[in-house]
């Protein structure tokens, strides 16, 4: 029913059931719908690889976009479409896995080289340096090409304008078995929290769940920015909401992450069509707006950072 024009319930349910075909009709079923299933995977998707990520680091800072891994999947896509000539998201899916791969593994490299290995705080510091990296070369291709920039711009700050279900049915098998995953693996993640020696000592295999679930949080973070572009703040604030409810029980904690992050998404999408009504503003820029001033806060939590 919303937008940047009002529709009435009356008509939204005669849309949905194929009553009549008018414009409106066609609106509702043509764009918004497939809009309102685009948002809700997408946020899903963020959401769940955030609070993954947060339990592999143990780090509350961690989300896919503060990472770097939306930025190396986005720099991976841009890669894709200007140079190998991809166009469409079943072609470009499999780079921007890749790209949040190769991302994952750059930030874990990084922040546990050196002397006491893996902490929060050298997480963040690698994550925020190489996403800052990758979003520098990835500008550096498109002014290469500003006809490519153009086109590409509004995708990269993250959009979910002009998108139907011909995008989201390739990307959509590799999400649901990232969200399979991620929901399968509650119990064994409460294990993992509470820290490597307890969890070998209780008989659980760490480096192969931490390999299982990166690679879930590439299927979800990968398939967002294949969907959307490099939305982000949405795995940060997501699961922390989640926790205010379900406490640090990822049994229920993911599974909430997966609703409230679909909910936030819609939640965006709905604000960014209506606040400026008839002009849109872009998603990316409605979740930062909100995403911001939580990291902030977070930030100042010095406990939360602690090594």
């Amino acid at each position: 029913m919303l937008g940047s024009e009002f529709i009435g319930p009356r008509t939204v349910w005669q849309a949905l059931t194929g009553a009549e075909d008018t414009l409106q009709h066609v609106r509702v079923s043509g764009i918004r719908l497939p809009r309102l299933a685009l948002a809700m995977t997408v946020g899903a998707a963020l959401a769940t690889a955030g609070a993954l990520m947060q339990a592999v680091t143990r780090n509350p800072l961690a989300d896919p976009g503060i990472l770097g891994v939306n930025a190396g999947a986005c720099l991976a896509v841009v890669t894709a479409i200007l140079v190998f000539g991809v166009g469409t998201p079943a072609g470009y899916v499999w780079f921007a896995f890749a790209g949040a791969a190769l991302a994952a593994v750059a930030v874990y490299g990084v922040g546990a080289a050196g002397t006491g290995g893996m902490t929060p705080v050298k997480v963040t510091l690698a994550g925020a340096v190489l996403a800052a990296l990758f979003s520098s070369v990835t500008s550096t291709i498109l002014v290469l090409d500003q006809r490519s920039l153009d086109q590409m711009r509004f995708w990269m700050v993250g959009s979910l304008a002009g998108r139907g279900l011909d995008v989201l049915w390739p990307v959509l098998p590799h999400v649901l078995l990232g969200l399979v995953v991620a929901l399968s693996s509650g119990r064994a993640v409460n294990v993992l929290v509470l820290g490597e020696e307890q969890a070998r000592a209780l008989g659980l295999r760490v480096a192969r769940l931490r390999l299982l679930l990166a690679a879930a949080v590439v299927l979800l973070a990968g398939g967002a920015v294949a969907l959307a572009g490099p939305i982000g703040f949405v795995g940060l604030v997501v699961p922390h909401m989640a926790r205010l409810v379900t406490g640090n029980d990822y049994r229920w904690l993911l599974g909430y992450c997966a609703l409230y992050g679909a909910a936030l998404m819609v939640a965006a999408d709905i604000a960014a069509r209506t606040l400026l009504a008839p002009r849109e503003i872009l998603v990316g820029v409605c979740t930062a707006v909100v995403g911001a001033p939580v990291f902030l806060l977070l930030a100042r939590r010095r406990r939360l950072v602690a090594t």
